[in-house]
């Protein structure tokens, strides 16, 4: 397919000219811009133009989705026209990275280190729930815990609290793996490091108040410098600073030290001064900080606790607008760590609620059944924790659910604070949030588990009606009032297999539908579960998305490969119908430049259901800490395709199952 040249330069001129271009390159799907003024872009005209399926900023680069199979042209185009140089993923990365302020940078800094450990916190959270529930007293009965009542029942409580203590217990192991990758170092060394703070020899960090109080903490004694003997549990601060300057250290070594002596020297050298300063100056100065910001913010939620509920509990949905939230998740393991628990979870875990909620009630604004759709799978992930579908797929586009999610949250927020609502463990928010809440303020918590089921539910519905009536209800779905946008302009297409199967009759009309078997095994998730726009919002077509269980891609029909993308990440397929299917393995895989995939099939190669195309490395993915979630997309634009329905929702699959039907327009076949 040619590309309009026009249409090319309108896109160069959307995104403020040639000299607003300081590095560029492409994906398999969209342009991605390292800009020298992300002000100076024209949204409207780009959505304006026909290449463009969407566009949105992402860490630092505009994205500009044009579809695969295309996106080589425009970008080859572009050169053309610019004048400008190619660049790498890693040349636009690094540019587009020096564009975000240090506030971002340190953000990104501590998302970077967090999320990837986030699983362990999060099973760490249900269990001590569980716990909190075998060993509460007047849960089951009036004033004792269920173990009191059946003491057969305690040692298996205990295994349970065990279990779950022990990610809370090695904290700084798991950060300290974490943060030495995020710099640059060796995960082991700062396993090790982490360990090291928590030695058992040490004074643990939980029992310093009381040691402090009765005059027996423990000291080392260098050369008449004496120097408290504690330990750093449940501290963040003191390992992310030691791990930092193990990662320098380490780096130094590595380039100075000759590779015949480097096992000798490079680990020993760098963990013993590590370890040194870690204890003599990091520790004691980072400890007294983090004791000084809890002792800060526990101060402010005591003295101003309606006024702290209000801000935090309303403002939460901006911070995760932002990427600001992952900033707290810090905050709360230091609150548990010094205190014994954390106000600001509780508040966390009401927002999500409120967001779902607010989208939730977009299912009775919408007319049109796929924006319907978008509305209950989005909620339901909120109401589980995971707000970002609802927020970014339903309630930011239409504003109105966003602000009254946010009111929602907020008068929650204020009935948690006032009534000193604490969680014992973080990672669990939502509707299941109660389990990290102490059993004895379950009853404070679901009053505010009420509220903002109930006020953004209503609010949002109530105004949505209004506001549809208003504009006469023509343009209720189609986003040209009220600040709404149809999710029918959401759309993105990677993938398309499929295989003709018999006439099917749909209103009444008949149609050939083609089968598209599962390229994956793995459960099947709506897109909007995607971290990555492009795909969640459905910009470039429908489909699904598979959490694969292993890692192969198989044919999901009879097909000829179209295209194999250079880094092996992602491959379209093209049925003998003409449709094509999209299969992505992975969000920002491209980062990856092929190493942890291998293709056993070639472009123009003739391929049979079920053959294998693609193997991949699961584990490799993760631990580059990217998401390994494949989107299944069948891309807009092919006039074949009348419509799409997903199959498998929420279901385990094998290569022999049907996840998607593509119902095909009989003018076209």
């Amino acid at each position: 397919m040619a590309v309009d040249r026009a249409n090319v330069e309108k896109i160069v001129q959307a995104v403020g000219g040639a000299d607003n271009i300081e590095a560029a390159t492409h994906c398999v799907t969209r342009l991605r811009f390292a800009l020298v003024d992300e002000k100076k872009v024209d949204q409207k005209l780009l959505e304006q133009n026909d290449l463009v399926k969407g566009h949105f900023s992402s860490q630092g680069q505009f994205q500009v989705v044009i579809g695969p199979g295309l996106v080589d042209k425009v970008y080859n185009e572009m050169i053309a026209i610019t004048g400008g140089q190619r660049s790498s993923k890693d040349d636009v990365k690094k540019v587009a990275g020096k564009k975000q302020n240090p506030l971002q940078q340190a953000i990104k800094t501590l998302a970077d280190i967090f999320i990837p450990i986030l699983p362990a916190i999060v099973t760490a959270g249900l269990l001590l729930g569980i716990n909190n529930i075998l060993t509460g007293p007047g849960i089951f009965f009036e004033g004792r815990s269920l173990v009191q009542e059946y003491p057969a029942w305690t040692d298996f409580a205990g295994i349970i609290n065990l279990i779950a203590n022990t990610a809370f217990t090695f904290l700084p192991a798991l950060i300290g793996w974490s943060a030495a990758t995020r710099f640059g170092g060796s995960p082991l060394l700062g396993i090790v490091l982490g360990l090291i703070l928590v030695h058992p020899d040490l004074l643990n960090a939980w029992a310093y108040a009381q040691a402090s109080q009765e005059g027996k903490i423990p000291h080392w004694n260098l050369f008449g410098w004496q120097l408290e003997k504690i330990g750093y549990q449940g501290q963040v601060l003191p390992v992310l600073v030691s791990a930092y300057l193990l990662a320098r250290i380490e780096r130094f070594l590595n380039k100075k030290v000759h590779d015949s002596i480097k096992l000798l020297v490079v680990a020993p050298v760098a963990l013993l001064v590590t370890g040194f300063l870690a204890f003599t100056i990091i520790g004691p100065v980072t400890f007294a900080i983090g004791n000084a910001i809890t002792n800060g913010l526990v101060h402010v939620f005591n003295t101003l606790p309606a006024v702290g509920g209000l801000l935090y509990g309303g403002i939460y949905a901006l911070l995760v607008v932002t990427g600001m939230h992952h900033t707290f998740l810090a905050v709360d393991v230091q609150l548990i760590g010094n205190t014994g628990g954390t106000f600001l979870w509780p508040m966390l875990a009401l927002s999500n609620i409120a967001q779902g909620s607010a989208a939730l009630a977009m299912l009775f604004v919408f007319r049109e059944q796929k924006s319907k759709g978008l509305a209950v799978t989005s909620s339901v992930s909120a109401f589980l924790g995971v707000t970002e579908p609802a927020i970014f797929g339903v309630n930011i586009r239409y504003k109105y659910p966003f602000i009254f999610g946010m009111i929602g949250s907020a008068l929650g927020g204020l009935v948690l604070t006032i009534n000193h609502v604490l969680a014992s463990s973080i990672g669990v928010g939502g509707i299941p949030g109660f389990l990290s809440i102490f059993p004895n303020q379950w009853g404070v918590f679901f009053v505010g588990m009420a509220i903002v089921l109930v006020v953004p539910f209503l609010l949002t519905a109530a105004y949505g009606k209004v506001a549809s009536r208003k504009a006469g209800g023509a343009n209720a779905d189609n986003g040209s009032t009220s600040g709404e946008i149809s999710s029918e302009t959401a759309g993105v297409a990677e993938t398309e297999a499929v295989s003709l199967s018999a006439p099917a009759v749909s209103a009444g009309e008949a149609v050939n539908v083609l089968d598209i078997l599962a390229p994956l095994a793995g459960r099947v998730v709506p897109l909007e579960n995607v971290p990555d726009p492009a795909f969640a919002e459905r910009q470039m077509g429908q489909g699904i998305a598979i959490e694969p269980s292993d890692g192969r891609v198989v044919a999901p029909f009879d097909a000829k490969v179209v295209h194999i993308i250079k880094s092996k990440h992602a491959i379209v397929l093209e049925h003998a119908t003409g449709v094509q299917i999209l299969i992505h393995v992975g969000i920002n895989t491209v980062s990856l430049k092929g190493v942890p995939f291998t293709t056993h099939v070639g472009i123009d190669d003739e391929v049979k259901a079920g053959q294998l195309l693609i193997e991949f490395d699961r584990e490799a993915i993760l631990q580059a800490r990217l998401p390994v979630i494949t989107p299944i997309i069948i891309p807009d634009g092919q006039p074949i395709v009348e419509r799409v329905t997903e199959e498998s929702a929420g279901e385990t699959v094998s290569g022999r199952d049907i996840v998607l039907k593509v119902h095909l327009s009989t003018q076209g076949i």
